[in-house]
């Protein structure tokens, strides 16, 4: 990379400035910003897969299955399925996701299956909605990673991303593509980036495991369930400041702390006082050398819907597995027992159920908010947060990390996940009393 002052640095046309600017301005415009349509205000992005899915009706079950099908496949046509233990474990969840599917769609099998909780929640809620939003992101994606802002925008917030969360400035933009968007928009982009070699192994787990939180509108369901829309801006802001605590200390244990942190290709040297110059001309030449519009799609989309199929036979499988574990039995009660010191501590009433419930999030990341609903208010506000700051859950985000390039293991998983709920519970907890104390 040259510095600012490089004599190999050329002078940026017009046209440069557009390519910079004009992209990065619509995937902002299209990821970023709500925007009210029919009533409803939520993203662009969103509008789009709602669209989408009305347009498709009843048709979008057989869409997903289509998806399913293909991912179930696509291990076997590329002969990667048994390259490793882990692989034809998945290769077999898979088929299991099909099946599952084929339940969802027909109506077919044991009719505790198909208590709304179930499949109907995994296929209708996340299923359908991951099929869409993944491909349809994928093709926008190109406007916010290939023309220059991922590189400007991470040398600007370089100072406060590298000390505090030990991840490039450009990481920032994963951040907020799955806080405003979707945990599976940000893994694409993460994804793409460490596979061109911009993230280290360890910086990529760390944003992985970190930073692809669910999204502000799922918060606002979690919130709705636990009865916290009253106090809306204090448990938004709160949940997003403790989670991201929750990320800088996490990123300084085992076993995110050991991963490999040798990367081909780091950002740019910032001398001093020229980090906005050194940002501008980044970003320029990020631009002047991007493919054209219609190359940087077709790839997003073709990473886009490889993700898909590859995530949605997981997420009917793993996913199920994981909701009939949670509710017939004790599993996730015994593995709450954990976390209990971390919330009588706090002489918390409901500290048991809190644990218990926390624990259940392993499985999927509402079952918190389902099941301490009715509990006294700050157990109600630290299931909230838990929901968003575990990041790790076993119906969507761990099989959609799996599908990635990045390093991390089921266990590694795990044990982040752990240390994630036990430190989100030491803080939630006595920031629910403060936020009760602040509300009168």
């Amino acid at each position: 990379m040259n510095t600012p002052d490089s004599p190999a640095r050329q002078r940026h046309g017009a046209a440069t400035l557009v390519k910079l600017f004009l992209p990065s301005l619509l995937g902002i415009l299209i990821f970023f910003v709500p925007i009210d349509i029919g009533g409803e205000t939520t993203i662009l992005l969103d509008h789009m897969v709602t669209g989408a899915r009305n347009l498709l009706g009843h048709a979008s079950g057989l869409y997903a299955l289509t998806l399913i099908v293909a991912g179930a496949a696509y291990p076997v046509i590329r002969g990667y399925w048994n390259h490793s233990l882990t692989e034809r474990i998945f290769t077999v969840l898979k088929v299991g996701g099909v099946a599952a599917a084929l339940m969802a769609l027909t109506g077919w099998g044991p009719a505790f299956l198909h208590e709304p909780d179930m499949l109907p929640f995994l296929f209708d809620k996340l299923v359908i909605p991951v099929g869409l939003i993944v491909p349809i992101g994928a093709i926008f994606l190109a406007l916010l990673i290939s023309y220059g802002l991922l590189e400007l925008i991470g040398v600007l917030v370089q100072p406060v991303m590298r000390p505090i969360w030990r991840t490039p400035g450009r990481s920032a933009i994963d951040a907020v593509a799955s806080f405003v968007g979707s945990y599976s928009i940000g893994l694409l982009i993460t994804n793409r980036v460490y596979q061109a070699g911009q993230y280290s192994a360890r910086e990529a787990a760390i944003i992985a495991t970190g930073f692809s939180t669910v999204s502000a509108t799922f918060m606002i369901i979690v919130a709705r369930t636990l009865d916290l829309m009253s106090v809306w801006n204090l448990y938004f802001w709160l949940t997003l400041l403790i989670t991201f605590i929750v990320t800088a200390i996490t990123v300084r244990l085992p076993p995110l702390s050991r991963m490999d942190n040798s990367a081909a290709d780091g950002e740019p040297e910032v001398a001093p006082g020229k980090r906005f110059t050194t940002a501008w001309h980044t970003g320029l030449e990020i631009a002047a050398q991007a493919p054209g519009l219609h190359r940087s799609v077709a790839f997003n989309f073709k990473e886009g819907l490889v993700m898909a199929i590859s995530i949605l036979p997981s997420i009917m499988s793993v996913g199920l597995i994981g909701l009939l574990a949670a509710k017939y039995t004790p599993l996730f009660e015994w593995l709450g027992w954990l976390f209990y010191p971390f919330v009588a501590i706090w002489g918390l009433g409901d500290a048991a159920a809190l644990a218990q419930a926390s624990a259940s999030g392993l499985a999927e990341m509402f079952l918190p908010a389902l099941l301490m609903a009715d509990a006294e208010f700050a157990a109600r506000f630290a299931a909230g947060v838990v929901s968003v700051s575990a990041v790790l859950f076993f119906s969507a985000s761990i099989p959609c990390i799996l599908s990635t390039s990045i390093p991390l293991s089921v266990g590694r998983m795990l044990l982040v996940w752990f240390i994630r709920v036990a430190l989100s519970l030491l803080l939630a907890v006595p920031t629910g009393y403060l936020v009760q104390t602040l509300a009168g």
